[in-house]
């Protein structure tokens, strides 16, 4: 038993300069701190964010759109106890743990104020193991020596990762594959929707195949779709090889046809087509 005891694995906090540039990776060790008792239990939760565009003239509830996920964010509690040598370990352990809650010295040198990055380490787990920072810190003082000095505390933790995606992963980056919704309301029909959000009729070709849609003139009210954004319009008419390659080409090149219009100016608006009027 004694054996087994002294071979498992200790939990520990490893604490590192943070990067020196976004998108970089956490700098040097500043402190380790080998925890005196594993965690009874972590609490690891992650969420993903989504939006709903609520409609009058929908029959059932709108289709969600996926807006993006969130960290990952791991709760635990540290026990701290000094009561065998009757030291100065318990604060200084709290000490160390208020060190990853200010920006470090070599972060306030660049001008780039930032705290330390933390990470839990706990033999072979790999899911409550990453790179983070600490959002929150709370610690109770539950036993005092005679002269005041605390002997036990409960440290309170929660980890929130800091990875960062690579560029264009995010809708706004310029990612090829960002994508909007539009709602259909009466009188709309694909080539419309093309023109108003690519100023180019005849790419209505990627709104269907992007919906499965086989008329592009017989759309229902209510309807939520899915509208590829220009970069990747352009690059699926262009591949089609279809009627008007050289005019899909132009979306989204100039911005007067694109979407937001030039420099974020929304463009205004198109008039409609002679079969609409």
């Amino acid at each position: 038993m004694a054996a087994a005891r002294a071979n498992r694995a200790r939990a520990q906090l490893t604490i590192m300069e943070p990067p020196a540039k976004v998108g970089g990776k956490p700098g040097a060790t500043l402190v380790r701190l080998r925890l005196q008792f594993n965690p009874a239990s972590l609490s690891m939760s992650k969420s993903t964010e989504w939006r709903r565009t609520p409609s009058r003239m929908a029959g059932q509830s709108a289709l969600p759109e996926f807006v993006g996920s969130g960290p990952r964010s791991l709760s635990l509690d540290v026990f701290l106890d000094a009561t065998a040598k009757h030291d100065n370990s318990v604060e200084e352990a709290v000490e160390k743990l208020m060190r990853a809650c200010v920006p470090t010295a070599a972060s306030l040198a660049r001008k780039a104020p930032a705290s330390p990055w933390v990470r839990l380490d706990w033999g072979s787990a790999k899911t409550t193991s990453f790179d983070g920072v600490l959002s929150r810190l709370s610690v109770d003082y539950t036993l005092f020596d005679v002269d005041g000095k605390p002997l036990r505390a409960t440290c309170g933790l929660s980890i929130e990762e800091a990875t960062v995606d690579p560029p264009g992963q995010n809708p706004t980056s310029g990612a090829r594959e960002a994508r909007s919704t539009r709602r259909v309301v009466a009188g709309d029909s694909l080539p419309l929707l093309a023109w108003q959000e690519y100023g180019v009729p005849t790419v209505w070709r990627v709104i269907a195949r992007a919906n499965g849609i086989d008329d592009p003139m017989s759309l229902t009210p209510g309807t939520e779709l899915i509208v590829p954004g220009p970069d990747e319009a352009r690059t699926a008419e262009g591949a089609d090889g279809a009627d008007g390659t050289e005019a899909a080409a132009e979306v989204g090149e100039s911005g007067q046809y694109g979407p937001h219009g030039t420099a974020g100016v929304p463009r205004p608006p198109l008039p409609l087509p002679e079969a609409r009027r």
